[in-house]
Order: C-alpha cells, then structure tokens, then sequence
C-alpha cells in the first residue's frame, strides 16, 4: 500500500503538487512505440516498456512488489489522471487474457485495467484493498486486428493510490457462466401484497427485471414440510416453471429440514425425528428424488442440486454431524445418487458457509474425497462483513480449484444498500461499523460489492470459477413474510440488502447481472 513511500516518491509528490496535478479528459488510442510481446510486466526495471499519459508523475516504479521487489503506483499529493500502457503489434487474432495483481486505496473516480483492440475493450475495476494485500485480477478481449493496448488508469482524488505488479497477457478468454440469485421468498412477497417495478417505476414481475438486467440462474431453496407451506416442493415447482419460462437455468438448494439450515442449525425434519441412521439415508434419498423428478416431469428438470445448505458441521444433526464422517457421507451420498438417478446432466454440488476460511474447506472436503461422496461443484458463501476479505476468498478459491480440480461458485453473497429499516424489524447490518471497508452503505456501495466479488471469482485460475449467487434478491419487506414461516409477526431483517429498492425499484447492483 502506499504508505510506505520512498523518499523518490515523496519527491515526485512534490512535483505533482507545483504542478498542480495536471489532468486529461482523453487518453490516446495507441503507445509511441509498439512491441509484440508485454515487456517489464514485474516493473523490475523500473517503467522500461511502459509509455504514460496524463499526469506524467503520477506513475512510477518503486520498492515493495507482489513477488519481486518492485511495483508500478499511482499516487499524488494532487487529483490527478494517469494511464501507463503498452501497444502490442503483430499478435495472433484470437481471445487474449490480461492478468494483474492490484492493491488500492479505493475512493478513487475510476482505477482500472484493461485490454483494449480496435473498438473492443473490456475493463476490470480495481477493489478497494483496505488489508494492503494484493488481489488478481483479469480481463479478456478478442484480437481481431493483431495488436492490443494494456491500459493501467487511475482517474483519482488527491492522496489516492493504486498498485500495480506482475502484468501478463496470455492466450484465452475469461468469463462467469453463471449470473445467478437467490429468490425463495418472491412467492410468499407475491402472495402476502409485494410489488416489484423495473426501472422506469412500472409493476413488473421481479423474475422479468431480473432476467432483463442479465441473471441467467435462479436459485430456490426446498424445506421439507415448513410450517407456513412455502419453500416446499409444491410451491417450488410453481416457481420452477416461472424461472425456466424465462429461460433461466435452475439450482435447487435443498436444506433437509422444515427450515433454515446454516452452521449454526441443521435440524432434522419433524416427519424424520425419530428415525435411524439408516432410515435416515432412505429420507434423503427419497426427498430429493421426489422433488427432483417431480421438477424434471414438469419439464424444468434442475441444472445444479446442492446437497445440503451451508454444511460446515454436517446435516441432519446429530445423525450427519462432522463428529461424525462416515455417516455424514452416506447422507450426502444418499442426496447425490438421488440428483443423478434423475438426471445425470444435472451438477451436484456441496455448500460451505465461511468462503474465506481455508482451513475449514480443506478439512471437509478433504474427508468427503477419502470417503468418495460424489461431487461435480464447490459452492461458497461469502459475506464480506462475516468472512473477511476478499483476498481471503481469492486464496480459498485458488487452492481448492487446485486441490481438488472441481469448478466452485459463490452460493450466497449480499450487501447493503442503505442501513434503516422498511419495517419495525432490525436489520442484520444495520451499523456504519459493521460495513466492509471501501464499500459504503449505498447503491453505489452495494454495486461496487457485486462488481468486485464477480472479479475474484472470475480470476480462478483454469477457468473454475463459476459465478456468484446474490442472496435472497427478492425478500422485500412485506407484512406476513418474515424471518420465522412459524411466527407471521416476525419482520425481514434483509431488505436492505436485496436488489429492489424501498420501492420496488431495481436498485444499482442488478446492472452487475451484465458482468462478462
């Protein structure tokens, strides 16, 4: 991070102040010279390579890289505009990756990389790192005229900073598949008198918005028999033919019990008690295939299945506690035969919660793997305000793709994007001190957050990163639809952190849906 100037730096902080950080509105489309292949990429030798626009001073090399020992910033003691870049030529045509290890103050008006081609461009902003640690970012753009420009930019504030180290550009695209949400309560909001509207303030169906604004997946969750009758299988179904007639993809998030499932609860349906480990094992079999076969007979049969919600001690406690393994795998085995005897197109996958704890996915998937519980995805939750940073999910992404060289995806993320309430119920974030740093309770905050966690999962090396699943998008506040399906009085201590505003209203981080 920045605060560790040189005292060359410090010098340069005062050039850029006399001369009064010069600014530009228009950058050029290509470098003085031109090379074929990205040179200096490390900034070991300084900025050779590297051509700048704007405020000149603003740019350069200095001690304190990611792997070596040096670095590229952008500071000034002044606002100031700067790009460092380098214009390639003689390029094969085809798909180009650009890949950056980045730091940043956030704050600024802009900061970004890119890989630009003719009129093509396509640009990742830079996350505000508030920990100092580095994360890796890419972008892709497809070479059609045999050149490219590696663009580094900063449009920022005075005292902004950005870092910058061990640039490379490869052969190959990236992309997230998967632009999905979570939208289990749209149908208890539609009954109990919710209303959605798309941009222009008009009624619409949510489910028509969300697609509009680029979702391409829906997520559901399925209780057994819960008391308020919703989140179960017939009202799935229901949902089901809503989502694939929008023609949307489907993942069905089954939590084995008559109500929410996390690390904290994993409580065994009423109907199943009283049963044994084995009969146990025979429940989940026939839930899932129930549900699943029931979905695929209606025509929207499930593209993704998770087994179990948020599983970091086990299922169906005390039966499929992590205490104890060898139980807990036959149960996750039972749910995954079940999805594949149904279809076997259909992806199954296991579901932590703590997306930046390492050394809890290691330990569970690790016995999972020795105990063969079948498996095609990894799926994540991560909250910024629980799970820590993330640099911490890029770390934990990395290696398990590694470890295990399965595909994983963000199951549930969220943010606020204001901190009251629209019902007399407390929010689950609710305090300027319980935000993320960088990223304010705001629209804008709550975008940015969606932007930046799409970014780390697309960067998982080998193309393994799926995409990212907003939590609960949908769960406006609506008299009757509240946190407890036993107690109707109960309120929503989520909708701040949905994507329809107090009114109904898209708010700015459903354009995150148009992610590449």
């Amino acid at each position: 991070m920045h605060g560790n100037r040189t005292p060359r730096t410090t010098r340069r902080a005062v050039l850029t102040a006399a001369l009064g950080g010069l600014a530009v509105t228009a950058l050029p489309a290509k470098a003085a010279s031109a090379a074929s292949t990205l040179t200096n990429g490390a900034f070991e030798n300084g900025t050779s390579g590297w051509s700048t626009y704007g405020t000149a001073t603003a740019s350069y090399a200095e001690a304190g890289g990611h792997t070596g020992a040096s670095r590229l910033s952008h500071w000034s003691a002044s606002a100031y505009k700067v790009e460092t870049y380098q214009y390639l030529t003689g390029l094969t045509n085809g798909t180009y990756t650009l890949t950056a290890w980045v730091r940043s103050s956030g704050g600024q008006k802009s900061a970004y990389l890119a890989l630009k081609s003719g009129s093509a461009e396509q640009r990742t902003d830079l996350p505000p790192t508030p920990n100092g640690r580095w994360l890796r970012l890419v972008t892709s753009v497809t070479v059609t005229d045999g050149a490219c420009t590696v663009r580094l930019y900063s449009d920022a504030n005075a005292g902004n900073w950005a870092n910058f180290d061990d640039i490379t550009l490869t052969r190959g695209s990236t992309s997230l598949p998967i632009k999905g949400a979570d939208v289990s309560s749209l149908k208890k909001n539609e009954d109990f008198g919710g209303v959605y509207r798309d941009s222009s303030g008009a009624t619409a169906d949510a489910l028509a918005v969300l697609k509009s604004a680029g979702m391409n997946y829906a997520r559901l969750r399925v209780w057994v028999d819960p008391a308020d009758g919703y989140c179960d299988k017939a009202r799935t179904l229901a949902v089901a033919k809503r989502v694939k007639a929008r023609g949307m993809k489907l993942l069905v998030d089954f939590h084995y019990s008559d109500t929410w499932t996390d690390p904290g609860a994993q409580t065994i349906p009423s109907a199943w008690a009283n049963h044994s480990y084995a009969q146990l094992k025979t429940d989940v079999y026939a839930h899932t295939y129930d549900v699943l076969n029931a979905l695929k007979s209606q025509g929207t049969t499930a593209d993704m299945v998770q087994i179990g919600n948020e599983l970091n001690g086990g299922m169906l406690w005390p039966a499929g506690s992590t205490s104890n393994w060898a139980q807990l795998a036959g149960l996750l085995s039972a749910g995954a035969q079940a999805a594949k005897a149904v279809s076997s197109k259909t992806l199954v996958a296991l579901h932590l919660a703590n997306g930046g704890d390492n050394a809890l996915y290691r330990t569970w998937f690790d016995n999972a793997v020795s105990r063969d519980v079948p498996f095609d995805v990894i799926g994540l939750s991560f909250y910024g305000y629980w799970h820590g940073a993330l640099s911490d999910l890029q770390a934990n992404m990395d290696d398990l793709a590694a470890r295990y060289a399965k595909p994983l995806y963000v199951a549930e993320t969220a943010y606020p994007f204001r901190l009251d309430s629209d019902d007399d119920w407390e929010n689950v974030i609710d305090l300027p001190s319980e935000l993320v740093g960088g990223y304010p309770a705001s629209e804008a905050g709550q975008a940015a957050w969606f932007r930046d966690i799409q970014s780390v999962v697309e960067a998982v090396p080998s193309g393994r990163g799926l995409g990212v699943f907003w939590w609960d998008a949908t769960w406006t506040a609506v008299k009757g639809n509240g946190w407890d399906p036993t107690d109707p009085s109960t309120g929503n201590a989520w909708e701040n952190q949905v994507l329809f505003d107090y009114d109904g209203v898209p708010t700015e981080a459903m354009s995150g849906f148009t992610h590449r």
